[in-house]
């Protein structure tokens, strides 16, 4: 794939670990100056000291706004603009429960990582974005948002907000030069699914045609297109990523 980013700016979120570990290493490997944010000071500074190229790492809460925007502030004053946004920060929550078993407050913590911190980098890089008529802004979601997985209440309904969103934000900046697309993987290798219950990531995979999970490589190769100034004609788009799992 002959994707260029000469001189682009990215940030990508929950960097530390897993996609986001995996899509910053692509994107650097691209020659993409990064600014790379999680909550991980450890996890983040390992991955920074990875990466061959121009980048910077910044521990923040993406679900406190103040955070976010001073945040964004700071990427802006070191490199006068952002093409790139990739949220992929998330979190499972409680799963392998019913749905009147699952916490008031787990739900919430649940929707202000993987959907409120999503919308406000999204609300806070927009106006760089509008400023330089142009961007790439990508959304991860999951399969889950699309279909659901039983015993992910939390999880799946937070994704479908995601995609949701992604709709709207394709739409409304549709002629700017700006494009917005979600990703929705299946299960992909990662220490988050590593983490759940064995009849959890067994009920998912069992759906996937193919019998097996994603890989890193295969979700960040995807996502470096979405994001690439080939992909150009699409957007308020969902790509799946699901082994065949989905099919429309």
């Amino acid at each position: 794939m002959n994707t260029t980013f000469s001189g682009q700016v990215g940030i990508v979120t929950g960097a530390a670990s897993g996609l986001g570990a995996a899509i910053a290493a692509k994107l650097a490997g691209a020659g993409v100056k990064l600014a790379l944010l999680d909550r991980d000071a450890q996890g983040l500074a390992e991955i920074h000291g990875k990466l061959q190229s121009d980048s910077q790492s910044y521990v923040i809460d993406i679900t406190d706004e103040k955070q976010v925007s001073e945040c964004i502030d700071t990427v802006v004053a070191q490199y006068q603009a952002i093409d790139i946004l990739v949220n992929c920060a998330g979190i499972t929550g409680q799963t392998n429960i019913k749905s009147h078993e699952v916490s008031t407050d787990d739900m919430q913590r649940v929707f202000d990582v993987n959907f409120k911190g999503s919308f406000l980098l999204s609300k806070y890089v927009l106006p760089v974005m509008l400023r330089g008529h142009y961007g790439r802004i990508l959304h991860i979601a999951s399969i889950s948002g699309k279909e659901g997985n039983a015993g992910m209440l939390a999880y799946s309904a937070s994704k479908s907000a995601v995609i949701g969103m992604a709709k709207v934000q394709g739409k409304e900046y549709a002629g700017t030069g700006i494009t917005v697309n979600a990703l929705a993987p299946a299960v992909i290798q990662t220490a988050m699914v590593e983490a759940l219950p064995e009849e959890q990531v067994k009920y998912m995979t069992d759906k996937i045609p193919m019998k097996r999970c994603g890989s890193l490589e295969e979700a960040a190769d995807m996502a470096a297109f979405i994001v690439s100034p080939q992909c150009s004609f699409t957007t308020g788009f969902t790509f799946d990523l699901s082994g065949g799992r989905a099919t429309y």
